[in-house]
């Protein structure tokens, strides 16, 4: 990117950073049982309350905007996560506290592989976000942005193709594919000598956005109030919702 495409790409990075109102944190576990739950190699989605967040949960229609690796690396340097100002860094745990975050794990994943997607991670420390997605994404806060459905996946991958650039979740998408874990592949049924078998074909790691780490069948959604033996019996309420208590319609923490 030149000087002055440079300049409003960081103009737009600003005007994308700031808060949306009337955010709800839904989530109910603590920073301790968070913690102790995290894995190195789990995914944490989660959901931001900026105006870029809005672009991205419009785009691919999911609570979800953004994800971060848990790396486990000491103090201030659990996760690894793209930032769209600061590039690719080390945050610590506390950074992501005030939001909805959702655990996903990869099932199976050998040590061997897992210290691979790791160190991929962190040699990609130092790589910037890819500027040339903000001015897209900024045209999806218009009220109503004319993109059909079916093509709104692909205006999260039209970034410069720079591979010091990243987003974070093509970054987390590029980890697992050095070691050929599937996130979402496309799966063709082959037909060889009347023997029929699955070929699986790896999607390219520009074309993941958050979400996918939710749905995809290899990650288990790991919730730390259930891991840390949860009883229902044992909750003090209240008593009844009084008739002007808001709650929200559908609580997605965990």
């Amino acid at each position: 990117m030149n000087r002055t495409s440079a300049a409003i790409g960081h103009g737009i990075v600003r005007f994308l950073e700031k808060q949306t109102a009337d955010y709800m944190l839904m989530a109910v576990a603590s920073p301790e049982r968070m913690r102790a739950t995290l894995r190195p190699g789990d995914v944490v989605l989660v959901e931001g309350n900026s105006r870029i967040s809005s672009a991205i949960k419009y785009l691919t229609q999911s609570m979800w905007s953004h994800a971060a690796m848990f790396v486990g690396d000491g103090e201030g340097r659990d996760l690894i996560e793209a930032d769209l100002k600061e590039g690719v860094r080390y945050i610590g745990l506390d950074h992501l506290l005030p939001f909805n975050l959702r655990i996903c794990r990869p099932v199976g994943l050998t040590a061997t592989d897992r210290a691979t997607v790791l160190n991929h991670m962190r040699v990609s420390l130092g790589r910037t976000y890819d500027l040339k997605n903000v001015v897209d994404l900024a045209r999806f806060l218009l009220p109503e942005p004319p993109v059909p459905k079916r093509f709104r996946r692909r205006m999260l991958a039209l970034g410069s193709g720079d591979p010091t650039r990243a987003i974070c979740s093509t970054l987390i998408a590029e980890a697992f594919e050095a070691v050929r874990f599937p996130i979402l592949p496309r799966i063709e049924t082959s037909v060889d000598n009347e023997v029929a078998r699955e070929i699986w074909h790896i999607r390219h790691h520009s074309l993941f956005a958050p979400r996918d780490f939710d749905v995809s069948p290899y990650f288990a959604v790991i919730k730390p109030t259930i891991e840390g033996g949860f009883d229902y019996r044992a909750v003090s309420w209240s008593g009844p919702p009084g008739p002007d208590e808001d709650f929200p319609a559908e609580d997605q923490s965990g």
